[in-house]
């Protein structure tokens, strides 16, 4: 069982991390950029205020569909290098998570306290040293794993349901913001489209130097729609919609599941 506790703290930690990352609303701004389009409210606006305010709405959303890509070099077979995932401030959520290389996807559904996971073949193979790994890919093939978050194994997982760690992860990056720093400016570009949604480009660094745009609602709501890191051995995009519609309430059946104390049973015959 210790591979799977070592891949619970790296689930969590990765998934989190790199989300917060790219969802980060530096703190200071450059409006030099492109000019507003009298269609577009939001555009404009300057783009210190474009970010207060797209900031506002992600930390006030009470459910987001968001959809995390990580095509960065140092994503391995324990890193989600994908993420497309519904969730709400309660901590419930539906959706997948897929690892880079040969580590496998798994199918995720928690709601309350309940947590239902199922992993591919690959998945097993690589979370589950020797012959354990072969044999729970076969024992539980096309199933769920059930259990509740004070299962060690879905404990972690269910960790990236919470929009609400996510709200504070950005919201003290953001308050961490060096105002002083000019690097970390943002500046507004013109007027675009990104899935059939006019969009104010913002553009700027991070602190690590990378390059980063995010992409605010031109009309409407300013609702942050999309965020990518580009750099050195770094390129990350996520994509946020569906803001405050409710999370999926169905779960899997009685039928289609397997409690998680018959997994660590047979882990432990293996």
């Amino acid at each position: 069982m210790s591979q799977l506790s070592r891949m619970r703290l790296r689930t969590a930690g990765a998934v989190c991390g790199a989300a917060a990352l790219a969802l980060l609303v530096p703190a200071c701004s450059d409006d030099d950029g492109g000019k507003g389009d009298s269609k577009d409210g939001t555009a404009d606006l300057s783009a210190q205020e474009i970010s207060d305010k797209a900031k506002k709405e992600l930390l006030d959303a009470k459910s987001v569909h968001l959809t995390l890509t990580d095509k960065g070099s140092d994503v391995d077979k324990d890193d989600p290098a994908h993420m497309d995932l519904t969730l709400d401030r309660d901590g419930n959520c539906a959706g997948t998570l897929k690892f880079g290389g040969t580590g496998g996807s798994a199918e995720l559904v928690k709601q309350g306290d309940k947590v239902w996971m199922k992993p591919d073949q690959a998945f097993w193979k690589n979370q589950v040293p020797g012959g354990q790994g072969d044999a729970a890919a076969e024992l539980f093939k096309d199933r769920y794993i059930h259990g509740s978050t004070n299962d060690d194994m879905l404990k972690g997982l269910a960790e990236v349901c919470d929009l609400k760690e996510l709200q504070k992860s950005v919201n003290e990056d953001s308050d961490d913001t060096d105002d002083s720093d000019e690097s970390k400016n943002l500046k507004k570009g013109k007027v675009t489209t990104v899935d059939d949604t006019r969009v104010v480009p913002l553009t700027g660094k991070d602190d690590d130097g990378n390059d980063t745009t995010l992409y605010v609602a031109a009309k409407g709501k300013p609702y942050l729609i999309r965020a990518t890191e580009k750099g050195t051995g770094t390129d990350k995009t996520t994509t946020l919609t569906d803001y405050d519609k409710p999370v999926p309430t169905k779960t899997p059946s009685a039928k289609d599941s397997v409690d998680i104390s018959k997994l660590q049973e047979e882990l432990q015959q293996t």
